[in-house]
């Protein structure tokens, strides 16, 4: 008996159209992902000693991050040859196109700049942001679904999905696997993990391990793209390759949280009067 295949339907990416007003399911998720982190971040608000004013410049410098340097990952890691054909693709936005490593970059240098100006160590802010940034790539990666791309590689597993422009052949749902990885299962561990004081960047740490070891994994079921198979002998993919680095660096970083430090106790807040609160 011949197996049968779920098959996807084509899905529009646009909610609705109306006029020039055609918001696309890929952003309405980022949207879904940034609310999320938002609300939370009110919630864990009262471990910092921050004001909610500095809260809400932090999470705009890494949502504008996470955007900026998520398209410049895009272009540079797997569209260079094309960027250099026509420098303008850099800023085609509606064609999509982001990366989760550019993106971390770019949340990087803007922690880093909040973390100037809250003037506390860079550390402190990114582990408070750390557990938050599962709900966004899970949320994108629904989107991915949605959209029918970056599907996985062919194979004959029962839950095998046959999607729109990639052929007749059943393939597996990458995209889902990266949610529950990257996005649930990733949020479950961070959000544990976070509960008790932990050491200064031990978070951190949990985090660069925790997704690079899901995304090397699922990168196995994943599709390369087809201008990168031939990279790196064949074994691994360009996403592999970007996130062993994080995986290395995790380890180091989670050692050395424990070897060096104590866990953040954020200063008392003051009365208007100079009293503490």
């Amino acid at each position: 008996m011949s197996q049968t295949y779920y098959t996807l339907p084509q899905i529009d990416p646009a909610i609705f159209n109306w006029g020039i007003l055609s918001p696309k399911w890929y952003g309405m998720m980022y949207l879904v992902g940034f609310v999320a982190a938002w609300w939370l971040a009110n919630r864990r608000l009262e471990r910092t000693g921050w004001s909610k004013d500095q809260l809400s410049d932090l999470l705009f410098w890494g949502f504008l991050g996470v955007i900026i340097g998520g398209r410049l990952g895009y272009v540079f890691f797997y569209q260079f040859e094309q960027f250099i054909n026509d420098p303008i693709y850099l800023f085609k936005i509606n064609e999509g196109g982001m990366s989760f490593h550019g993106g971390l970059l770019g949340v990087i240098a803007a922690l880093w700049l909040s973390a100037k100006r809250l003037k506390v160590p860079f550390l402190v802010v990114a582990d408070f942001v750390a557990p938050l940034a599962p709900i966004g790539l899970g949320a994108g990666r629904i989107g991915n679904f949605i959209n029918s791309e970056l599907w996985g590689r062919t194979t004959d597993v029962p839950w095998a999905i046959i999607f729109p422009n990639a052929g007749p052949q059943p393939r597996h749902p990458s995209q889902l696997y990266e949610f529950a990885l990257e996005g649930v299962v990733l949020f479950a561990i961070l959000w544990l993990y976070s509960k008790k004081p932990r050491p200064i960047g031990a978070i951190s740490g949990v985090f660069l391990v925790g997704y690079g070891s899901f995304r090397f994994f699922i990168e196995f079921f994943r599709q390369p793209d087809a201008h990168l198979m031939d990279l790196y002998l064949g074994l691994f993919s360009r996403g592999q390759m970007l996130s062993l680095p994080m995986i290395i660096g995790g380890i180091g970083l989670i050692i050395w949280a424990y070897k060096c430090n104590q866990p953040f106790v954020p200063e008392p807040k003051k009365s208007p009067k100079g009293r503490k609160a």
